[in-house]
């Protein structure tokens, strides 16, 4: 009796690899490409001792600023990461993406109301709703 041996290989692809090869055959992608969850934003009651926590539990300052909210923008990560979490007054995901606006079409043909894009210093955002009122956004720098 022979024994057969099975590999599984598994591998990502950059989404700009994804997309050329797509062109290249002249095939409909009718996906979206997020790169990846950048920031998570934590409600807090108390920004600067939730910092003092975050830090205790070994996450880094990466950016402590006023925004143009007229609060600060207080974002930390663990080193050697890149999602990262912001101290914030609301809740919301922030998701990467190299083009924002090929998205949002994507998600409105989709049936996904996408609100205003917004442009920062920062880059472009644009923000949505999942069906349970969560904050997602998507990011393009």
């Amino acid at each position: 009796m022979s024994q057969s041996t099975y590999k599984i290989v598994v591998f990502t692809l950059h989404s700009s690899v994804i997309l050329h090869v797509a062109s290249h055959y002249q095939l409909n992608l009718n996906i979206i490409i997020m790169k990846a969850v950048e920031i998570i934003m934590i409600p807090v009651a108390d920004q600067q001792k939730a910092k003092e926590f975050y830090l205790k539990l070994g996450f880094e300052l990466i950016m402590e600023a006023p925004s143009h909210h007229g609060e600060t923008w207080l974002q930390m990560g663990l080193p050697g990461k890149e999602t990262t979490i912001s101290l914030a007054n609301f809740q919301g995901i922030i998701m990467e993406t190299d083009d924002i606006k090929k998205e949002i079409k994507e998600l409105q043909a989709k049936g996904i109301e996408v609100g205003k894009t917004d442009d920062t210093p920062w880059g472009t955002f644009a923000w949505l709703k999942d069906l349970d009122g969560n904050s997602l956004c998507l990011h393009q720098r």
